[in-house]
């Protein structure tokens, strides 16, 4: 049976080309996984062994997340590697979800850059402690001391440098260990052998100054490493591990580590301090709801805590679902109990028993059959349905894990089949790709009987339609990307709305008084619905259907047909009849009131805001800034970097259409962008006008053809 203090469930996250694969690379060659190292943009037809897909092969960037297992001395290390595109986030969002440690990529020239902000954050919404490592050493104007620097102030971790680098650039040659004031330097032609040295003469003093920097630090989480340095004695190696990894599984520091995966350099000791310093299963504190206990206040499960006992009932989370020729193939993370090959387990969210046939173990798109896997493992089973975020459980218990957060859709297209025959091929790959992906949305749009698809941005979609033609041989006509505006009320509104009705035999009547309102920008939900009637002046019964006929009416706003949010509707008092009042009549009364009212509540237009994040050469950085404020942009900040600016800048998704040709244009192909959804803002009304009568053309001319 496994140890399961020496498990290790990790993720690699970073801002783009940040080198993640390659590093996850690396990773596998030296714990002996594979036996020859490939490239992302390799000439070699393979490719990273975790980019399995021919897209990602072919663009050169991770599109899905990709699970592996290696073993690292005595310790078992699952590992997911994850998308650094904006696009691709709720990827890394699903893995952060149930891994236990992660290490976050800087790059040594570009350091924290706007994705690695998102990345941070979602590690933070988790919990889950992490060791920086500073990659691509070897590059041209690689300077550790400003991403470090970077990450404490743009990120606010407290992060405490393990190492310091052996020359830099073009001459990096390794690192300075300081736990051991040691030189490491890592020779042979794929940098497999680790050879320990003396530090260089010239590196003595900063070395003395850097590790007397990290004892400091780490003195302020451990009281009797504090007596020590006090006392003049040489901290014991082996202490100071323990104090490190303390205060990294507390979150309480970010061990800092350093090294160029593309060049062989340092990753034995990035696997070391994996082991040494990251969580075991042990380490985390995991609890999920009771079913069968709410709480009053919440309306959710108490919290119970999961041990990590096999012997205890499953509990299970499928955080990542993949539909095949032959079934689906579910990503799981086991964190109590121990799931055995055709056993059945409950799923908490529809409460139906499913059996478990087939049980693996992935290493990227390769399997590996096995027969049981206990609490701390990540593992996939095959042939069941499910969702992603679904909780799985067996007798003796009746909980579910908290969900995964899902970002909000801001892009949507049109697709349509260019032959007739092509509508059965499309539907089932929009249907596999819909439950694989919770960010991608299928709707029909009623009125021009139009198949809309909505995503996280151009390239998500984009990939999505590719993946259509080459997995399913359907060519889509894909319509002009549309932005997913939303509508605001300004002001509230009073209302007292009756729906009568009398056509022969029992009539419908139902009467509604309240006020409709509007929710604070900073409130964590676009719609509320209160009920503050007494007395029975409405039966409870008929509450709900005020409700659904309030929800309903949501879909489609008065000015474009836009979602509505920001609303409150406070339901106050109202009157119904013995005979003619209904569910139905209610509903039909709150949508009858809603079309009245809302309309009087100074509707305005909110669009989708993009944080973007663009680097050129500084000579173009004049001509950029001015280029965004004509596309409603905002800079909020210009830093330069060994000549090159870093610009960031709040820009309306509306705006930034093709913005990569635009950009290109005007920088002679030198410049790049990410950028990523910030928030909804309100439409300048000038806009907003334009706005909506380009809504109303498009409207007529489908009508019209």
């Amino acid at each position: 049976m496994k140890d399961i203090e020496k498990v290790r469930n990790i993720g690699i996250s970073a801002h783009i080309d940040s080198g993640k694969t390659t590093l996850t690379e690396r990773i596998l060659y030296y714990s002996g996984r594979i036996h020859r190292m490939s490239e992302v943009k390799g000439n070699d037809d393979r490719g990273a062994t975790m980019d399995f897909m021919d897209l990602e092969r072919e663009r050169g960037i991770t599109i899905q997340s990709a699970a592996t297992r290696v073993q690292w001395g005595d310790n078992p290390i699952n590992i997911i590697d994850t998308p650094g595109h904006v696009d691709f986030t709720v990827e890394v969002e699903r893995s952060l979800r149930v891994l236990d440690g992660a290490i976050l990529v800087l790059c040594a020239v570009g350091g924290v850059q706007s994705q690695s902000l998102t990345v941070d954050r979602q590690m933070k919404r988790y919990g889950v402690p992490r060791i920086c490592f500073i990659n691509k050493m070897d590059r041209i104007g690689a300077n550790p001391d400003n991403v470090i620097q970077a990450v404490r102030d743009k990120l606010g971790l407290n992060v405490v440098p393990l190492q310091i680098p052996i020359g830099a650039e073009s001459n990096f040659e390794g690192v300075v260990d300081l736990l051991t004031m040691e030189a490491v330097y890592f020779e042979g032609p794929k940098g497999e052998d680790v050879i320990r040295r003396e530090i260089p003469a010239e590196l003595k003093d900063k070395a003395d100054e850097a590790r007397a920097y990290m004892l400091e630090t780490l003195s302020m989480f451990d009281d009797e490493l504090m007596v020590e340095l006090l006392e003049g004695k040489t901290p014991d190696l082996e202490n100071l591990k323990k104090v490190i990894r303390k205060a990294t599984c507390a979150r309480e520091i970010a061990p800092l580590m350093m090294g160029s995966a593309y060049k062989n350099k340092a990753i034995q000791e990035l696997l070391n301090g994996i082991t040494w310093y990251l969580p075991s299963p042990l380490d985390r504190t995991v609890s999920a709801q009771d079913l069968d206990h709410k709480d009053e206040a919440t309306g959710k499960g108490a919290p119970i805590s999961l041990t990590t006992d096999d012997k205890a009932p499953v509990v299970c989370m499928a955080f990542k679902t993949v539909l095949e020729q032959f079934g689906q193939l579910t990503y799981t993370r086991i964190y109590q109990g121990e799931i055995k090959k055709g056993d059945s387990y409950y799923n908490a969210r529809t409460g139906k028993k499913v059996r478990f046939g087939r049980l693996v173990r992935m290493h990227a798109n390769d399997r590996e059959e096995i027969d049981s896997a206990g609490a701390g493992d990540i593992i996939a089973v095959v042939g069941v349905d499910c969702a992603s975020g679904d909780t799985f459980h067996g007798d003796g218990v009746h909980v579910a894990l908290e969900n995964i957060f899902v970002p909000e859709a801001v892009l949507r297209l049109s697709v349509t089949p260019a032959n007739r025959d092509g509508q059965d091929k499309m539907s089932k790959a929009l249907e596999r790709f819909r439950r694989e992906d919770p960010t991608f949305r299928v709707m029909t749009d009623h009125e021009t009987n139009e198949t809309i698809v909505a995503g996280m941005g151009q390239l998500h979609l984009e990939i999505y339609v590719e993946r259509m033609k080459r997995e399913y041989g359907v060519e889509v006509v894909v319509g002009e990307p549309k932005v997913a505006y939303r509508e605001c009320p300004t002001k509230p509104v009073e209302f007292n709305y009756k729906h009568k009705k009398q056509t022969g035999g029992s009539g419908q009547y139902a009467h509604i008084v309240g006020v409709l309102r509007t929710l604070p920008e900073e409130s964590e939900v676009t719609f509320k619905f209160t009920n503050e009637v007494t007395q029975g002046r409405i039966p409870k019964e008929y509450i709900p259907p005020v409700q659904q006929g309030f929800e309903e009416y949501l879909a489609k706003g008065p000015l474009c047909e836009c979602e509505v949010t920001g609303i409150e509707m406070v339901l106050q008092d109202g009157s119904y009849h013995d005979v003619d009042s209904s569910e139905m009549a209610f509903k039909v009364c709150a949508l009858g009131c809603m079309r009245e009212y809302v309309k009087q509540m100074g509707m305005a237009l909110l669009e989708p805001i993009m944080k973007l994040e663009i680097e050129a050469p500084e000579d173009y950085q004049g001509s950029i800034c001015g280029h965004l404020a004509s596309k409603r942009g905002t800079v909020t900040q210009t830093e330069t970097r060994m000549k090159v600016a870093v610009i960031e800048a709040e820009v309306p998704l509306a705006e930034m259409f093709d913005y990569a040709n635009e950009l290109r244009s005007m920088t002679q192909g030198k410049g790049q962008f990410s950028m990523e959804f910030l928030k909804y803002r309100q439409v300048p009304r000038n806009v907003q006008e334009e706005v909506i009568e380009k809504r109303r053309k498009d409207k007529e001319a489908r009508a019209n053809k």
